[in-house]
């Protein structure tokens, strides 16, 4: 089996999934890969299929599992205990999400709205009053996010080093072991001082006072969603916001509809997040039972990796997959996965995507990159895509 591809694969273009995924895609769209640990997991790249596995409650997520595809050895490590509800399987998964659906509704979200605006815009005055070129992930796309859910939850902004820092630990697979758990132990302890203290209206607070104190939650399980709802809450956005502002800037043709004054169309951001889906890993699944997929037996114990980003250009779904297309609709794209996993935050999401770039973008109609693109640390090892630094200079 020495000819199966070794997985992640390689990108050329930062903008774009690997063209070895892309021929997988058109060739063996079902395929064995080889990961870090030297078993080999199927790898499904068609829309039609990853779709389906997320929805298929014979696909566990729960990383304990024997025959999970972790994505590193640091990774298999910090999942053998009791995690939050997005490794959790069946009744378990759907009980304790059920206690947060409430928190993000479109309607909670869009109540959001002026505070987000508002903090787009104080982030812009410190940016622009400062040297250029500047560090566009250091002073607006980090910040906004971290922000938006320091607040949400009632967790202090003044303590935003410590919990970004503790976040990219946790998240970085070449860390090792040893830093994950420290870092997610830190965390742990911080929230769970914050959860005792909370008795506000705030998420935390609601969290602490109508689950934990009534015996619904678990003081463990609700520390692990409160580490989940923050890391989450600003990791993933944050990239997102790097990444979009790179391509856009590195695209001005395509940057134009989010400087106009009408602001760019409602269907433009979701046309950003399935070209440049973040989670570039895949989305891992353990099968449960024997599944047929198409000409493939998958067999009870067998791995999967998703792969939404390939998925998101599939030809079959998406006219001129490849092409930018802001009134596309409908965008079922599968950036925020699919079925009862799907990202509880979406909205959220969303809101500020659509806030951070069209502020950014009417505000500083002359933005430009600093630096070639070339230059560009994109992240591509960690599992959530991105650019760690994106300097940037205006006129």
């Amino acid at each position: 089996m020495t000819d199966i591809d070794a997985f992640p694969l390689p990108r050329t273009c930062p903008y774009s999934p690997p063209p070895r995924l892309a021929e997988l895609h058109r060739d063996a769209p079902i395929s064995r890969v080889r990961i870090w640990d030297g078993s080999t997991p199927w790898l499904l790249t068609r829309y039609a299929d990853v779709r389906a596995v997320l929805a298929d409650r014979r696909f566990s997520v729960d990383p304990a599992r024997p025959g999970y595809p972790a994505r590193g050895a640091a990774s298999r490590g910090r999942r053998t205990g009791r995690g939050s509800f997005i490794s959790m399987d069946g009744p378990e998964h759907t009980r304790l999400r059920r206690m947060l659906i409430s928190e993000f509704t479109v309607r909670r979200v869009e109540a959001l709205r002026p505070a987000i605006e508002r903090t787009a815009a104080e982030l812009l005055d410190e940016l622009t009053a400062g040297p250029r070129p500047a560090d566009l992930v250091a002073r607006y796309a980090l910040p906004l996010p971290s922000i938006v859910i320091s607040e949400l939850l009632g967790v202090p902004y003044e303590d935003h080093a410590f919990f970004e820092d503790r976040a990219r630990a946790m998240l970085d697979d070449a860390a090792g072991d040893e830093a994950n758990r420290a870092a997610t132990a830190e965390l742990a302890r911080y929230l769970g001082t914050l959860l005792h203290r909370r008795s506000g209206d705030d998420l935390l607070g609601r969290l602490s006072a109508e689950q934990v104190a009534t015996g619904a939650l678990s003081r463990a399980d609700a520390v692990a969603t409160a580490i989940l709802l923050l890391v989450a809450g600003h990791e993933t956005t944050a990239n997102q916001i790097a990444l979009s502002t790179a391509f856009l800037l590195d695209n001005p043709e395509h940057a134009k509809a989010f400087r106009t004054a009408e602001g760019p169309p409602s269907a433009a951001v979701d046309e950003l997040l399935r070209l440049l889906t973040i989670t570039h890993f895949g989305r891992r699944r353990v099968a449960t039972a024997d599944v047929r997929l198409g000409d493939v037996t998958i067999r009870a114990g067998e791995g999967v990796i998703a792969a939404a980003d390939i998925a998101n250009r599939d030809p079959r779904e998406f006219a001129d997959p490849d092409e930018v297309d802001f009134a596309r609709s409908p965008n079922h794209h599968l950036a925020f996965g699919h079925g009862e996993h799907l990202c509880l935050g979406h909205h959220l999401a969303r809101l500020e995507l659509h806030i951070a770039l069209t502020t950014l973008l009417q505000r500083l109609p002359r933005l430009r990159l600093a630096v070639p693109t070339g230059e560009l640390p994109f992240r591509h090892t960690h599992p959530i895509y991105g650019v760690d630094r994106l300097p940037v200079t205006w006129d």
